[in-house]
């Protein structure tokens, strides 16, 4: 796959001092300061992994793909131009502030900004998180997931699938579609919800520890209407996790335990069961909104659905490997 993973995220936010709370205190994010109006946070050996900017507007800036090298670089934005995508060559400048040896840049049919790029740039210092974690899961997997709202799913299903190679993981058409996509091992590391709005609905970052999970957890419950989410476990991608608000907004989910698959031998299929085994009460909706979802976690509780006995469990097979 010439994409291999979602490398970098960028937001626009209106409060930088807010941020640099939420991410260092209740994420761990390590803050990294390069000056010019932004934030930088690092999540591992990366220079660095989020940047918010101080610009008008709460909202998504911009999602940085990773792509194998700089000839697949070369082939994909020869792909969008004859797709009649405007494809941009980053000059030096852009890709210094990105911390990448080269870049191109696009829009999505919804108007979001797609960077792909190649090599990016190590720190040479170790990753010191700012708040007690074992780390982040990240490495081939990438910085973890993306979801986005979108209008219609329809035009951007050829976009991402067809165009930049994605590959469908699994989909649901009730109660609104649903699209989810891998680019390496991790079951998804792109999403899209038609709920006829835009923008980025959450992003995912993967704990080593669940302990780090659930002391993050307790960090939001401390705070009034943080949390968005309780503490649940998703049906396709098995991950333990929470969702809270963000000063932007949206949402970010902190999860442990996601699902690694075969690549190779996977099949996209449609799925039913809900978003939920059990838990992400969305205690940010009214009550007649919640119960939708709640059906669901209820129903599939009903017919015994559950995770697979010792599937894809990052505990247990640390613990065989070592």
């Amino acid at each position: 796959m010439p994409i291999t993973a979602l490398g970098y995220m960028g937001i626009r936010a209106r409060s930088l001092g807010d941020w640099a709370d939420y991410a260092g205190r209740l994420l761990g994010m390590q803050q990294v300061d390069h000056g010019g109006g932004s934030l930088a946070f690092r999540m591992d050996d990366w220079r660095q992994r989020f940047v918010i900017m101080d610009e008008p507007g709460d909202e998504l800036a911009f999602m940085g793909w990773q792509v194998s090298n700089t000839e697949e670089l070369d082939d994909l934005g020869a792909r969008l131009e004859s797709a009649g995508v405007e494809v941009t060559e980053a000059g030096r400048d852009l890709c210094d502030r990105r911390f990448v040896e080269r870049m191109i840049y696009c829009d999505d049919p919804d108007g979001n900004r797609v960077e792909l790029f190649a090599m990016p740039r190590l720190a040479t210092d170790p990753f010191r998180p700012a708040r007690s974690i074992e780390g982040f899961l990240t490495g081939p997997y990438g910085m973890g997931h993306a979801v986005l709202h979108v209008m219609d799913v329809a035009p951007l299903l050829p976009f991402y699938r067809d165009i930049l190679g994605f590959h469908v993981s699994d989909y649901g058409l009730s109660p609104y579609p649903m699209y989810f996509f891998h680019v390496n091992g991790r079951h998804h590391s792109f999403a899209m919800i038609g709920t006829g709005r835009r923008g980025l609905h959450h992003f995912m970052v993967e704990y080593r520890n669940l302990d780090d999970v659930g002391q993050g957890y307790d960090l939001a419950l401390l705070e009034e209407e943080r949390v968005a989410y309780t503490l649940g476990r998703h049906t396709n991608d098995y991950m333990t996790s929470f969702y809270a608000r963000t000063p932007s907004r949206f949402f970010i989910e902190s999860g442990w335990g996601g699902r690694i698959i075969d690549v190779d031998s996977w099949q996209p299929h449609e799925t039913d069961v809900g978003p939920s085994f059990w838990g992400h009460e969305r205690v940010h909706l009214p009550e007649d909104r919640r119960s939708v979802m709640r059906d669901m976690r209820l129903k599939a509780a009903a017919e015994g659905k559950r995770t697979p006995m010792m599937v894809d469990c990052p505990w247990l097979y640390d613990q065989i490997t070592r």
